[in-house]
């Protein structure tokens, strides 16, 4: 699903990654950590080609994002679904119009829209607030919303930059069960998070970034359900 070579990526004089190997199997579910700065969120906007390598190869679901191009690259983003700290909801729009929003974009009916939206409101435990708007929705509620709706075009692979970064331990794990629940069905996941607690609860495979380099890979033998 994911295959860096040699990935380097500066800003002017700042090297924000450098020499980055790495593979990520489909169905892999990977943990992403590091301090602030080490470097997941430049790894992670390159995945979904918001920025390219300075120098090296990263391969994504086939494409080689240095060489895809633009007029593909609109079609390559619809099977990656992207999840923020921040779930940047549309506020005057209520959970299911969030969500079945994009569903009109990829030129569903408004039926298929609302119907293939409340699914998903249902596996992100959110249905029963289906009609309320963002402001009415707790940070949990907000962020299973979020997901939501990143899973509407059925991406091959979620990338979630700290999504769980505004929520308070029970919330954050009981995120964490709904990510495994859609890797279950097959989707690639890359997670990054700072919170070695939500990494422990899981026990997938971390990769660990520290000032631009991948210094280790760690695996944790028992995976708690």
């Amino acid at each position: 699903m994911i295959r860096a070579f040699h990935v380097t990526k500066r800003y002017g004089d700042v090297v924000a990654l450098r020499d980055v190997n790495l593979q990520i199997r489909p169905g892999e579910f990977v943990f992403l950590t590091g301090a602030s700065g080490a470097g997941k969120t430049t790894l992670l906007r390159m995945l979904y080609r918001a920025s390219l390598p300075t120098s090296g190869q990263l391969i994504v679901d086939g494409h080689n994002l240095a060489t895809l191009p633009r007029r593909q690259v609109p079609a390559f983003r619809r099977r990656i679904g992207l999840v923020f700290q921040d779930a940047r909801l549309i506020e005057d729009r209520s959970a299911i119009e969030n969500v079945a929003f994009v569903g009109r974009v990829l030129g569903l009916s408004r039926a298929e829209s609302r119907r293939r939206a409340m699914e998903l409101l249902e596996l992100t435990g959110v249905d029963h607030r289906a009609q309320q708007y963002p402001a009415q929705l707790s940070g949990g509620e907000q962020q299973r919303t979020g997901l939501a709706r990143a899973l509407m075009s059925a991406p091959v692979l979620l990338l979630a930059d700290e999504p769980t970064g505004n929520l308070d331990p029970d919330t954050a794990i009981e995120m964490l069960r709904i990510f495994r629940a859609i890797n279950r069905r097959g989707t690639t996941v890359v997670l990054a998070t700072h919170d070695p607690d939500l990494i422990a609860a899981l026990g997938r495979r971390t990769l660990i970034l520290e000032q631009g380099r991948i210094r280790s890979l760690s695996r944790h033998a028992v995976e708690q359900e």
